[in-house]
Parts: structure tokens; sequence; C-alpha cells
């Protein structure tokens, strides 16, 4: 009997163990997912603010009276 709750226990061990194992697989592919997600927010952000200097130019030259 006591052998076979030594099995018991190792079984749910071994079971335990492949579950931390996937748990930890997807956490480290939700955080790569999310170290891509903030590169990409990083680059369209730049962009975005690169198209503000860009229509902000734009309005000040539009701005200038035909006289000068």
């Amino acid at each position: 009997m006591n052998d076979d709750r030594l099995v018991d226990i190792e079984t749910k061990v071994a079971y335990q163990e492949d579950t931390v194992q996937a748990l930890n697989d997807a956490l480290c592919q939700q955080q790569r997912r999310i170290d891509q997600l903030a590169l990409q927010l990083k680059v369209l952000a730049e962009k975005m603010g690169d198209l503000a200097v860009a229509r902000e130019g734009e309005k000040q030259q539009q701005e200038i009276p035909p006289h000068y």
C-alpha cells in the first residue's frame, strides 16, 4: 500500500511538472508577443510624431500672408 501511495505521488508530481512547463512556455510566448507589440507601438508613435511635426510645418507655411 505504501508503494501505491508513492507511485500516486510521483504521478501527480510528473503531471504538475508538465503543467508548470506548459504554463512557462505559454508565458514566454506571451512575453515575446508583448515585446513585439511594444516595439510596433514605439515605431507607430514615432511615425505619428513625425507626421505631427510635418503637419505643423505645413500649417506654418500656409499661415504666412501672401504679401510676405
